[in-house]
């Protein structure tokens, strides 16, 4: 499988996961934060759209929403709290969209950087 396309998916894997956070923290967390939530996610349909239609804008605009999703994700000590409590559906979800994320940035820069001593 080619990287593209391995990168292609992890993005709308991202989409995927998004959708479930978004199920899980609409009666969980105050309407502002849900909304935020909300327009990221949109931001990534927007990116995979992008990524779908075969526009190369689309890996570094990926690369920098899953920087941002875990620099916003990651700091919060609710989301450790999962963690110690157990595993549970919050549980997997974050570490799933952590894991998703962190590959996601490690094979974009990869493919970021050949395409630029490429060409």
């Amino acid at each position: 499988m080619k990287l593209e396309s391995v990168i292609k998916t992890l993005i709308y894997l991202s989409v995927v996961l998004g959708l479930i956070l978004l199920i899980q923290l609409y009666n969980l967390v105050p309407g502002w934060l849900f909304y935020a939530v909300l327009c990221g996610w949109v931001a990534y349909l927007a990116v995979a759209l992008i990524a779908a239609t075969g526009h190369k804008q689309a890996y570094p605009l990926a690369l920098v929403l899953a920087v941002v999703t875990l620099l916003v994700s990651l700091p919060q000590p609710e989301h450790y709290a999962y963690i110690e409590a157990g595993l549970s559906l919050a549980t997997v979800t974050f570490l799933a969209g952590s894991i998703l994320q962190t590959i996601l940035i490690i094979l974009d820069g990869v493919y970021l950087v050949k395409q630029r001593r490429s060409g």
